[in-house]
């Protein structure tokens, strides 16, 4: 390879080349004369090199005036209007060697496509040899003369490596590497070697550590993206050098520290996104000089103190997004300059004082978000003014007050949560006429008086939560227009009542819950028509008759509470197999008949409460099949015969509660599989001979009841090792004798609270008054 350094070290005659730094006129003739001697390609008409004017109608006042080489292309001078920097690099202008036919590429004072390429292949070197490297074609050059390639020089330009774009002159441009699954970090990339770097996007890999600070060296760069990567440390400051950058994107990465104030100098740029970064300190004053910032997006960091009341300069901002920090302080009044804006983004932070009316002079915004602060004063009537207003999020910020009827107003709505505030009265009636509504979120306020039936007009409502609120009166028949409904909320009001048919049409109903209330009245036996229930709860009410048939087949359900009611019928046939059922109570109500075989076909079951009924026959052995269950509880029945062998293999299991049955025979020694129970009531059935001994390996019981049995002979040693043990009864059984032994009873069960035996219950540490070998045996 040659340059024109290389040329020179050859030539005899440096004057032939006439590179003279003596005067402007001398240089500029010398530039032009070389010039002239070049290859006539395309690459000459980007240098603006011409000589003086000749002739007496040339326009120009200063025939000399071209002859000063200072402004031409690639050229610089001194103070002294002297040549002292030639800069022609990438240009592709081709000089002839005075010794050679050969054509070269000049290259003065910086590096050009050899050099690009050199650096591309150092850093891919230094990165995590993985299998995303293999879709990276960047190959050195081939040095050896059987190598196919007629152009030994083809590989060292980058420009159509994978990734690599370059300019018309053959200088790299861009990288866009995202997505590549590269890993490493940027230590070695040699930012000078690309003094054209226009874009930069590493994002979505796995680059990890700091982001040098020679990354300055890229001055001409537009768009920067090295979100989604393991990026830490902070962001150097030197980044505030790159001024002509459009779009900065930093976003989740682990960087801490402070937002440099230099970001502030980034006049040119329109993005900035340094979000879901762990980011500390307060916003820096200087970003607001960015006056053609239009997207802003701070959120999910650590930053603290207030918003800064210059906020108001960015007058370009479409979208301000600094949730989810620990901001505090009043939300600046000059935010109502932001005339453009569409998003702001305040909620989950720790602001405060009133809402500002000048909020209400954001007159193209779309979507607010002031959720879970700590703001006083009611919901301002202003924002009914906003009528591009789509979303509007207000939940968790300790508001008080009514909720305002001119909210009808904002037709446009299509998400409204005003939930978990102290808001009170009544639901307003306007709230009907917000037809585009799909979310309504009032739950958890204080809000009384009748469920509006005008709520039943938004046909296009997919979610409504009223739960946790004072309101009486029936469940509206309105709701049944809710066709589109998915999720419906009612819980914990004091509503009463029957629940209404017309909930059959809700097709699309994957949520219902209705507990805690006053309701009575059958339960509609085609609630689950639509095939989608997943959530079903109408527990804690006054509801009677059998249950809804539509269940047996509803095979979406994960969810059922149905207990404390008075539900009647035969539930032998009442339910089917569910394939994602994991938690069904029907506890505490008046049901009667046997224990399905299904239950052991519902894989995924961890909790079955059946307690407090009128079930009778035996336990199926089937439920062994129900391996996930952790909770199983069938107390208060009327179940005889043997617990199933079958329960071995219950290995989740950590509470089984089957007292207060007919149940008999001996207590399976295959409990002693059950080695995460933590909770074991037998207590009051018919159960006999010994207590297994297999009962003592089980090392998490903390509560064991096994009084009002038949159970005889000596109590196990073992007993005396379940360390975890706060609560043991064993009273009311014939047992002969107490044989624990005695220092497992007084040094290793010390911290039992309570044991009874046989009619006496005793603290521990005990008293020193008993007498221990009236109840243990020595060793």
């Amino acid at each position: 390879m040659y340059n024109v350094f290389s040329v020179l070290a050859t030539v005899e005659e440096v004057s032939q080349w006439e590179f003279s730094l003596a005067l402007s006129d001398t240089e500029a003739k010398a530039l032009l004369k070389w010039k002239a001697s070049l290859f006539q390609n395309k690459a000459l008409n980007i240098l603006n090199w011409y000589p003086p004017p000749h002739n007496a109608n040339n326009s120009s006042t200063n025939p000399k005036a071209n002859t000063i080489p200072c402004t031409w292309t690639g050229v610089s001078c001194n103070t002294a209007g002297s040549v002292n920097k030639i800069n022609l690099s990438t240009c592709g202008i081709q000089v002839t060697s005075p010794n050679s036919t050969i054509l070269i590429s000049l290259s003065i004072n910086c590096p050009g496509a050899d050099t690009e390429a050199k650096a591309l292949l150092k850093w891919k070197a230094s990165l995590f040899q993985n299998k995303a490297l293999n879709i990276l074609n960047w190959y050195p050059p081939a040095h050896n003369a059987n190598n196919s390639s007629t152009n030994p020089k083809a590989n060292t330009i980058p420009c159509t490596w994978t990734g690599v774009s370059c300019n018309t002159a053959g200088s790299v441009n861009k990288i866009n590497l995202s997505t590549c699954g590269i890993q490493g970090t940027l230590h070695e990339f040699s930012f000078l070697s690309f003094p054209n770097l226009e874009y930069l996007d590493l994002q979505m890999n796995k680059l990890s550590d700091v982001i040098p600070p020679q990354i300055s060296y890229l001055s001409k760069l537009d768009y920067l993206d090295l979100s989604l990567n393991q990026l830490s440390g902070r962001i150097p400051p030197e980044i505030g050098l790159l001024r002509n950058l459009t779009l900065l994107d930093l976003h989740e990465n682990k960087f801490f520290g402070d937002i440099p104030k230099e970001i502030g100098n980034m006049k040119s740029i329109v993005k900035l996104y340094l979000y879901k970064n762990k980011l500390n300190g307060s916003i820096p004053r200087s970003l607001c000089n960015l006056t053609r910032l239009t997207y802003l997006y701070l959120y999910k960091n650590q930053l603290a103190g207030s918003i800064p009341n210059e906020i108001g300069n960015l007058k370009s901002l479409v979208d301000l997004q600094l949730s989810s920090n620990t901001l505090s302080g009043y939300i600046p009044p000059n935010i109502g300059n932001l005339q453009k804006l569409n998003t702001l983004y305040l909620h989950t932070n720790k602001l405060s004082g009133y809402i500002p009316k000048e909020i209400g002079n954001l007159k193209s915004l779309m979507d607010l978000n002031l959720g879970d602060n700590q703001f006083r004063g009611s919901i301002p009537r202003f924002l009914a003014n906003i009528s591009t207003l789509t979303y509007l999020y207000l939940f968790g910020s300790q508001l008080s007050g009514i909720i305002p009827n001119e909210i009808g107003n904002l037709k446009s709505l299509v998400d409204l949560q005003l939930s978990s505030n102290t808001l009170s009265g009544p639901i307003p009636l306007s709230i009907g006429n917000l037809k585009k509504l799909n979310t309504l979120y009032l739950h958890d306020n204080k809000l009384s008086g009748l469920i509006p039936r005008e709520i039943g007009n938004i046909k296009s409502l997919v979610n409504l939560g009223l739960s946790g609120n004072q309101l009486h009166g029936s469940i509206p028949t309105s709701f049944g227009n809710l066709t589109n409904l998915e999720i419906l909320h009612l819980r914990d009001n004091q509503l009463s009542g029957s629940i209404p048919q017309e909930l059959e049409n809700l097709k699309n109903l994957t949520q219902l819950h209705l507990d805690t209330n006053q309701l009575s009245g059958y339960l509609p036996p085609n609630i689950c028509q639509g095939g989608k229930l997943t959530n079903f709860s109408v527990f804690k009410n006054y509801l009677t008759g059998p249950i809804p048939k539509s269940l047996k087949n509803c095979t979406s359900l994960i969810r059922v509470r149905l207990d404390q009611n008075q539900l009647t019928g035969n539930i032998s046939e009442g339910f089917g197999v569910y394939p994602n059922l994991d938690f069904m109570n029907i506890s505490n109500n008046n049901l009667y008949g046997e224990i399905s075989h299904n239950w052991g076909q519902c894989p995924k079951l961890t909790t079955l409460l059946m307690a407090g009924n009128n079930l009778t026959g035996s336990i199926p052995p089937e439920i062994g099949n129900a391996t996930q269950i952790h909770v199983l509880d069938l107390s208060s029945n009327h179940l005889v015969g043997l617990i199933p062998k079958e329960f071995e293999k219950l290995s989740s299991l950590v509470r089984l509660i089957l007292n207060g049955n007919q149940l008999s025979g001996r207590i399976p020694s295959e409990f002693g599989s059950l080695s995460d129970l933590e909770y074991l009531d037998l207590s009051t059935n018919k159960f006999n001979e010994s207590i297994p001994s297999v009962i003592g390996d089980l090392f998490r019981l903390h509560y064991l009841n096994l009084s009002n049995n038949k159970l005889a002979q000596t109590i196990p040693f073992k007993l005396g090792k379940l360390f975890q043990l706060n609560d043991l009864d064993l009273s009311h059984n014939p047992t002969t004798s107490f044989r624990v032994p005695y220092h497992q009873v007084s040094k290793r069960c010390t911290a039992c609270r309570t044991w009874t035996y046989p009619t006496i219950t005793w603290k521990v540490p005990f008293p020193t008054s008993v007498h221990f070998e009236k109840l243990c045996q020595k060793d």
